[in-house]
């Protein structure tokens, strides 16, 4: 039931923004948009640091000065990962109007919805690698530090829901309905990627610091390719990065207070 929950945790969050079509008549103001953002930024290089990379590094300890070796190679192999789904899978960023990755005859809603999709996938394989730690440790992942990561995603989910929901209300004129559950779509890729890393649990948990450290790679790629130069388009990219210092704080607090 735990693992269950600890799973659905960012689902919500996700559902929970695209709601903000129900209730906000147009898109998010700019700026708004911009502190979203940063913070979601913030909350995802910490969750990277604290909840992951860490743990990868306790887990290698009998490594000695090389502990860091396992999550220096599972970090790398994270970012080649998304850097193969970002040129494979055909996709468009909100702001953008030319599309990335293979070409294809793909409506502008679907390919908007790929592009959020593929940048969830990280997130769902974080907390599914964390309950997996969870499962297969001693005390280096307890069960609070676990909840602490997939609250601090469904945190920064939240934003990503709107921002995805509300455009295509105000843009692409789709009902509320719809808007809806585009956005709430979105993120249902999540569950199902920590469900898979649970699923492979067996074969994986002897390569547990790399799998933690993957992990961190894939979300730290999509930080910097994808949420920090967005939030940094502009003006007043100064809210970006206090929305960011606010998302580190919050999640780093929630990993030390809960963990």
């Amino acid at each position: 039931m735990n693992i269950f929950l600890g799973l659905i945790i960012p689902l919500i969050g996700t559902t929970a923004g695209a709601a903000c079509v129900f209730f906000v008549r147009n898109q998010l103001h700019m700026n708004v948009q911009k502190a979203l953002l940063g913070f979601a930024s913030g909350v995802m290089i910490a969750a990277s640091v604290w909840s992951l990379l860490i743990p990868a590094m306790e887990l290698s300890e009998n490594l000695g000065k090389w502990a860091f070796l396992p999550a220096v190679f599972g970090f790398f192999i994270g970012i080649l990962f998304l850097l193969f789904l970002d040129w494979l899978v055909p996709h468009l960023h909100l702001g953008s109007e030319k599309a990335e990755g293979q070409k294809a005859s793909l409506k502008r809603t679907t390919m908007l919805l790929l592009a959020v999709t593929l940048h969830n996938i990280p997130e769902g394989m974080a907390v599914g690698a964390v309950f997996v730690g969870l499962l297969s440790s001693g005390n280096e992942i307890s069960l609070a530090a676990a909840f602490a990561l997939s609250i601090g995603i469904a945190i920064q989910n939240f934003p990503e829901g709107a921002i995805i929901s509300l455009p295509l209300r105000s843009e692409n004129g789709m009902n509320r309905k719809k808007a809806f559950l585009y956005g709430t779509a979105s993120g249902v890729v999540e569950p199902f990627a920590g469900l898979l890393v649970l699923a492979l649990s067996h074969y994986l948990v002897p390569a547990l610091p790399v799998l933690l450290s993957f992990a961190a790679g894939a979300m730290m790629y999509v930080v910097v390719e994808e949420l920090i130069p967005e939030a940094s388009q502009g003006e007043h990219s100064n809210l970006a990065t206090i929305g960011f210092s606010l998302g580190f704080a919050v999640m780093m607090m929630l990993d030390v207070a809960l963990g």
